[in-house]
């Protein structure tokens, strides 16, 4: 996604329970990473959470609920969070 390779993982934005899990394969809240990205590196999503880049795909994600889904308060609800 931010790489332009190929090689890549699945990233579930909103990962933290099986329900978020599934609330980002309904929403399509997927991000193509590369594996540096995702789980391995530094400044990745998963060892480095709430990081700059988790923050962003967060973020993005809601501002797409908000003007194609529904309100920020429903997001809220299923997600359990403000990002905004």
């Amino acid at each position: 996604m931010f790489t332009g390779s190929c090689d890549v993982e699945r990233h579930h934005v909103f990962h933290h329970t099986h329900n978020e899990r599934m609330l980002s394969e309904e929403y399509h809240f997927i991000a193509p990473l590369r594996r540096d990205l995702h789980q391995n590196g530094r400044f990745s999503v998963h060892q480095n959470p709430n990081g700059k880049l988790d923050i962003y795909l967060k973020q993005r994600c809601q501002r797409y609920y908000e003007e194609h889904c529904g309100t920020r308060e429903e997001f809220r609800q299923e997600f359990h969070k403000n990002y905004l």
